[in-house]
């Protein structure tokens, strides 16, 4: 639902990947982000009708993503896509950060647009992280990247999960992930990934961007 920037690549790519894709969206003119090539259905109609929906197909759907830019309707149809005809797969894009926490509760996930592209520039203006990649906002668990002290170098995982209490997820080495074990010795260039309650993820980038103390 939503043939905006962000609905139109959505459909561009799912389309391109091999799925079969239908694009609500109320206002007719939204469809020219489509190319003229597009192979999937533009239904114009509002995306929690009931009828719009069947007429997309949704009965028969996999997944539904409801990218308007309205948090009101994006919530209603993923709702009543839910409720109404059963879909679980479904995934909502909310602007206002502290309504997307209300509405994972529910169950239903949520991209939080505002939060997630502060985040990203964040990325950006400051050299050093952590860097967030994901965050439960549910769970308060996140999924960052940080920064280390060549200090760490020739250090194992376990080492680090020791010190920080955070769970190393995985190793970027030269443009190949790797799932490491305890004993696995970090090096120069490896990139780590790490699981860390929300509200420690500063202070696990702290000890990591620091010498290691010994006991």
């Amino acid at each position: 639902m939503g043939c905006g920037r962000v609905g139109a690549a959505l459909a561009i790519n799912l389309s391109n990947m091999g799925h079969s894709v239908a694009v609500i969206d109320q206002e007719p003119d939204s469809f020219r982000r489509l190319p003229e090539d597009f192979s999937g259905q533009s239904v114009t109609g509002v995306g929690f009708d009931r009828e719009a929906l069947r007429q997309a197909g949704i009965e028969d759907a996999a997944g539904f993503a409801a990218v308007s830019s309205g948090d009101n309707s994006n919530i209603i149809a993923a709702r009543v896509v839910r409720e109404t005809f059963g879909l679980k797969n479904v995934v909502t894009r909310i602007y206002d950060p502290t309504r997307a926490g209300v509405y994972e509760r529910l169950g239903i996930p949520t991209v939080p647009t505002v939060k997630w592209t502060a985040d990203q520039v964040l990325r950006q203006l400051i050299p050093l992280g952590p860097y967030v990649e994901y965050t439960d906002e549910v769970a308060e668990i996140s999924l960052i990247r940080v920064d280390i002290s060549e200090d760490w170098l020739g250090r194992t995982v376990g080492e680090i999960e020791d010190v920080t209490s955070a769970q190393v997820a995985y190793i970027t080495r030269l443009g190949h992930g790797l799932l490491p074990h305890r004993d696995f010795v970090v090096q120069d260039g490896d990139m780590l990934k790490l699981l860390v309650p929300t509200g420690h993820a500063g202070a696990v980038q702290y000890t990591l961007m620091h010498p290691v103390k010994e006991d």
